[in-house]
């Protein structure tokens, strides 16, 4: 138990919906807890409910946890508990170690004072002598790189300033636990090089580190297994891979971009298939493996060649890819009824994640939509690996030697 640091042990914690239910709950509890009663309550009462509910891990020290999973899912409020701003429901969290953390912007800094002041303020607060502080105080400053501005007060800087001083207080005050939440995705591309960089320095010096974040690449860089979360409750806890796969099949209501319909409907999309190499519908499909489309459509007036245009929009909201007919050089001749386009995809080439499907159907000249169904279907593509960026390219690899290297 000695190298333990972080031991969370069926942790819960419920929240009220409503502001006054949510006052008179805790003057309910704070009177039950001074007469010395048990006030953990594990039934949910009228507007509550579990934001973490029955969560349970260990980390050793220098291991590494990502926290991942859709919004709302109890991530932050888990961190938050484990750095003690919050109080758990029921379950137990102990803690060993110096702890540094990054939970919100401008967590933990005054915003009257300036950047300067804040960083002693900081530090007195995790009991870091004021003499370790200034041996450290350059280091830190050079590392935010906002210099310039460090006698400024804290409320006149940008939330990507804040962030940069927050880090860097938090990474630089040799934390035996960092507690990350999303906030790193506030920083431009550098300073979040800089972030990891200093994070994979800090695990290799013995940190134990929590990450919280969307960023999948981030994830996988710094973190050795995670925990996947799902409205407060476990869903998988373990290895990257598995975590990311149960991930990919949830049903991810924060979609960039609803399901929306548009086109005055001369042609309509009525349906669109996905079919395996057997020629089975699915909605899993492996890196690689070849793709049947269906589109089925329904012509109100006959229709000369129309185009169908189908997006493959990764769950970010940017289009990881899409099929043309016009560009493909594919005529669909006249429509007078209706009728099924099928497109086959040799190899399917996407990045592992879940992808909804926009279809489209146009005047030959692309200038008069017929019908546009935006983010209508869902598919999931799965790897045994990881792959990074929206496409899989499959590689062979070898080494020469210079001499054997020929023009």
């Amino acid at each position: 138990m000695s190298d333990i640091l972080v031991n969370v042990d069926n942790v819960s914690k419920k929240f009220c919906r409503r502001l006054r239910r949510s006052l008179w709950y805790g003057v309910k509890d704070l009177g039950s807890e001074l007469i010395g009663r048990n006030n953990s309550h594990k039934d949910l009462r009228k507007d509550e409910f579990w934001a973490v509910q029955d969560v349970s891990f260990q980390l050793k020290r220098g291991e590494t946890l990502g926290l991942i999973g859709p919004n709302g899912s109890g991530k932050t409020t888990l961190l938050r508990m484990i750095n003690g701003l919050i109080k758990p429901d029921g379950g137990r969290i102990e803690v060993r170690g110096r702890v540094g953390a990054l939970i919100a912007l401008g967590a933990g800094f005054n915003p009257i004072l300036t950047g300067r002041e804040n960083i002693y303020v900081n530090a007195s607060v995790l009991g870091i002598p004021k003499a370790e502080v200034n041996r450290k105080f350059d280091e830190i400053v050079d590392f935010s790189g906002i210099e310039e501005f460090i006698d400024a007060p804290v409320q006149s800087y940008s939330s990507g300033m804040a962030v940069r001083l927050g880090f860097a207080v938090a990474a630089h005050m040799n934390p035996d636990i960092l507690l990350v939440d999303e906030v790193l995705a506030v920083g431009d591309m550098v300073f979040q090089a800089k972030c990891l960089s200093r994070i994979s320095r800090l695990r290799g010096e013995g940190c134990t580190i929590i990450l919280v974040s969307h960023n999948e690449e981030q994830i996988r860089r710094v973190c050795n297994r995670s925990i996947l979360l799902n409205k407060g409750k476990t869903i998988c806890l373990g290895d990257l891979n598995t975590c990311y796969a149960n991930y990919h099949q949830l049903p991810h209501k924060e979609w960039i971009g609803e399901v929306q319909r548009a086109g005055n409907q001369k042609v309509e999309i009525r349906e669109v298939e996905f079919l395996d190499d057997q020629r089975i519908q699915q909605v899993s499909f492996r890196v690689g493996q070849p793709m049947t489309l269906r589109v089925h459509l329904a012509p109100h007036e006959p229709i000369d060649d129309p185009a169908i245009d189908i997006g493959f929009n990764s769950n970010m909201g940017y289009v990881a890819s899409s099929i043309h007919s016009k560009f493909s050089g594919q005529s669909l001749g006249r429509l007078e009824g209706p009728c099924i386009v099928e497109i086959y995809l040799p190899s399917l080439y996407l990045a592992p994640g879940g992808y909804r499907i926009s279809a489209i159907i146009t005047a030959a000249d692309l200038l008069e939509i017929y019908d546009w169904r935006r983010n209508s279907w869902e598919i999931t593509v799965e790897h045994s690996s990881y792959v990074r960026g929206a496409i899989y390219m499959p590689a062979k690899w070898r080494v020469l030697l210079s001499e054997e290297v020929t023009e």
